[in-house]
């Protein structure tokens, strides 16, 4: 079989078919890519490793493209790749180039779901990889993954939550976490995991005749409920889950509708404490951690 041959023509059906509407191209692309990657490992097999830069220079000269080295190894990845991760078309092949250097199968099926759910492009892949969002999921909610079972309104908070703090802050406070957060709220919802939206910073509620404040108070639209957050620049205390706890039993009986599920609470706090959490007479309530970026 005269592999090249074979490459060279996929590869210029590839660049026609490259002028059609996009919905259609990158898949008609990655089917192509398929088929190169599945010639050049069996021509790899007959030949050896050095008749890929051979194929390289060929391709350069006769197709007056750059088909680099790198760029032929990367196709015949992408081949390797779809044997344990099928191909989707809703990733390009920049998106693919991200996920090749993992090594953990469950990181690359979530990082793979990420930007098919929330249709990252390939610069917030990127962004999620080099966070280590997978990594910092709980164990219990790959687990959940990994067997495919349903998730809960807490299962994709990351530990530890990461806020940036572009202005560099040195006096730190509840009030400064408070305005790091407040001042990019979308990357602090995505942290939370899907379908957090932001309410209200200071939310009042009045217990007697006294009024307090809650921190953020979000609602999740997915498992339609509200979501209160309490911020602690400490380590996690006892009385800190009694607090959040109040406030939660406050919006159920007078905010949550009856057809709205029960009040989650968060607390973000320095560094946590599991036995709290472990004793807290509500597993509604979480603790994370958070660190400044």
């Amino acid at each position: 079989m005269n592999y090249y041959d074979e490459i060279k023509k996929e590869l210029i059906s590839n660049e026609v078919n490259k002028k059609i509407k996009d919905y259609s191209k990158n898949k008609y692309e990655l089917e192509k890519y398929y088929n190169v990657g599945k010639l050049l490992f069996k021509a790899g097999k007959n030949y050896g490793e050095g008749i890929i830069k051979e194929y390289s220079k060929k391709l350069t000269i006769e197709l007056g493209k750059k088909y680099s080295v790198r760029y032929l190894f990367d196709i015949r990845k992408l081949y390797l790749f779809s044997k344990v991760h099928p191909v989707d078309a809703q990733l390009t092949m920049s998106h693919y180039r991200l996920l090749f250097p993992l090594t953990n199968d469950n990181a690359i099926s979530y990082y793979i779901n990420e930007v098919i759910d929330r249709k990252l492009s390939k610069r917030q892949l990127e962004a999620i990889i080099k966070s280590h969002e997978y990594e910092r999921l709980p164990e219990d909610t790959k687990k959940k993954l990994i067997n495919n079972k349903e998730s809960n309104v807490v299962d994709f908070v990351k530990n530890p939550i990461l806020i940036k703090n572009n202005n560099n802050y040195k006096i730190f406070s509840e009030k400064v976490l408070q305005k790091l957060i407040l001042e990019d709220i979308e990357s602090f919802l995505e942290e939370l995991g899907t379908g957090f939206t932001f309410i209200k910073s200071e939310y009042p509620i009045k217990l007697g005749d006294r009024y307090n404040y809650i921190d953020l108070l979000l609602y999740n639209i997915k498992y339609k409920c509200y979501v209160v957050v309490e911020l602690k620049v400490t380590e996690l205390k006892k009385e800190h889950t009694g607090q959040i706890m109040t406030y939660m039993n406050y919006i159920d009986e007078n905010i949550k509708s009856l057809e709205e599920n029960k009040t989650v609470g968060i607390i973000i706090c320095k560094k946590d404490n599991k036995f709290v959490i472990r004793y807290c007479s509500d597993n509604r309530i979480i603790a994370r951690e958070y660190v400044l970026v």
